[in-house]
Order: structure tokens, then sequence, then C-alpha cells
């Protein structure tokens, strides 16, 4: 069932969501060759605390981290660890921040140090994804209107879709209805509403679409061991038109990005 938000719970959600788009960009101000993810880890969890939010994935079914942190051939839910990051590293770090009762979801893949150009191509194909399928979030459409955008795009690069791993519905509950697939037909699948919430998040394979997991129950793995890239926002619908609640401005001001991406999708400037 598809839980609506009103408009007050959208904002305290947009709150729960910036504190997450504020702790990836401290982690961009951090992460680098010789880092550790266990380091990282631990700066996010005592940044989420200190600005009045719990970590969401911490203790979620059991993950015993607040990131998960999934590098090079990892697509998600990378478990933390005393390995240091390698020059031509890339990582999905992704986030979740719990406060007012609401979560925030949200993640951004790193470079590190020198990234070969094909990899730097394959997370740049994969974050101008997320934005093809949040233009399909709209009263009118349907759930895989949006899979299937984010779909055309990437395979039209030769890329693998993850089909076991979706989007989903955000709220009170970190994951809710309706699942948010990165592939699919269009006009199939639940039509969408006024006041949905959801976190779109492609999960793109340079190689096979195919995965694997690790025997720690968590780790996902590309099939044949290329890279991988994860890029996720919490879009809400708002008169009918897709906006964005989180941003990946705190990371572009940390790094030096400039980028307009984000200004289609916000009927305010955003103030950093």
């Amino acid at each position: 069932m598809i839980i609506v938000k009103s408009r007050e719970e959208i904002e305290l959600m947009r709150e729960s969501a910036l504190i997450v788009s504020k702790t990836l960009g401290m982690i961009a101000s951090e992460i680098k060759e010789g880092v550790t993810t266990l380091y990282l880890d631990k700066l996010a969890e005592e940044f989420i605390r200190d600005h009045g939010a719990e970590p969401s994935f911490l203790g979620l079914y059991g993950f015993p981290n607040s990131l998960c942190m999934s590098p090079n051939a990892q697509v998600v839910h990378g478990i933390p660890n005393n390995k240091p990051l390698e020059s031509g590293d890339v990582i999905s770090v992704d986030c979740g921040a719990y406060k007012n009762g609401y979560h925030g979801d949200h993640a951004y893949s790193f470079e590190i140090g020198e990234v070969a150009p094909e990899t730097k191509k394959l997370l740049q194909i994969t974050k101008e994804s997320l934005y093809v399928g949040i233009r399909e979030l709209k009263l009118g459409n349907r759930v895989e209107d949006v899979g299937n955008a984010i779909q055309r795009y990437t395979e039209a690069h030769g890329y693998g879709v993850v089909r076991e791993l979706v989007g989903h519905g955000l709220g009170q509950k970190m994951h809710e209805d309706p699942e948010m697939p990165n592939y699919g037909k269009k006009g199939r699948g639940k039509l969408f509403v006024e006041g949905m919430v959801v976190a779109i998040e492609p999960m793109i394979n340079m190689g096979t679409r195919n995965i694997k997991q690790l025997k720690d129950g968590w780790t996902i793995l590309t099939a044949d061991g290329k890279p991988s890239a994860h890029f996720e926002h919490d879009v809400a619908i708002i008169d009918g038109k897709p906006e964005i609640l989180s941003t990946f401005a705190y990371v572009y001001k940390a790094l030096g990005i400039v980028s307009n991406e984000e200004d289609e999708f916000r009927r305010e400037p955003l103030k950093i």
C-alpha cells in the first residue's frame, strides 16, 4: 500500500534527507587514498547524531554499521572495514538518517585518486540516468515508466541494469511501497499519486547485470568482477511533478564541482 504524505510530512522528510546530504558532503571532504571505510563510517555516525538524528542503517535488519560502503565490483550493502582505499577505486556511499519520525536515504559514488576513463564514464552515465528516471515521476505515469527510462538510457551505453535490487517508497519506514525497479516496460506498475515519496537509485554495472552475494550475507558483487555505480535521491510528487528532497550540492561544494543538474526539480533555489 502506498502511504501518501502531507506537505508537512514531506517537509519533515526533507529535513531528514538533507541531514543525509550533509553527511555525504562531510564524507566527500574526508574520502581519499589511504583512508579506511570503517573510519568514514564512524565519522558519519557522529555527524548524524550531532545533527539530532539517528543512523537509519545501523541495526536495520541486523546491518552492523551506519554506512553501506561498496567499492569497485561491490554493487551495494558493503560493510565498512579497515582496508585503506586506493587510487583508482570508486565507491558507493549509501547513508540513511532518521529524524522526527521519518527517514532520509541517499547515495553517491565517489572517485578515489586517478580513476580509469571507462569507469568515470560509468559513474557519469549512472548519475545522468538518475535524473532521466526522476523526470518520469509525475502524475499520469506509472512505476515502470521510471525504470524503463533508466534502463533504456544505461543499456544504450552497453551497461547492465541490476534486477534483484530496487528503489523503494520512503517514510516512517525505510522501505515502503512501491518498489522502484531500474528496468521495466512503459505504462506498467502502480500509478503515481500526489504526495508519494520514493528513493530512486540506479545500480548499474559496467558489464553483466548479474550479481552474487558474499558469505557475510550483505555484500552484493557484480558476477563478472567489473565495477558498479550507484546514485540515489529522495523524491516527492508535489503539484504533480517530481521534487528532489535530497541534494548532491554538499558533495559538490566539497569537491569543487559546479552543477545545475538539480535545478529543474526544485521549486525554490537550494541554500547551503
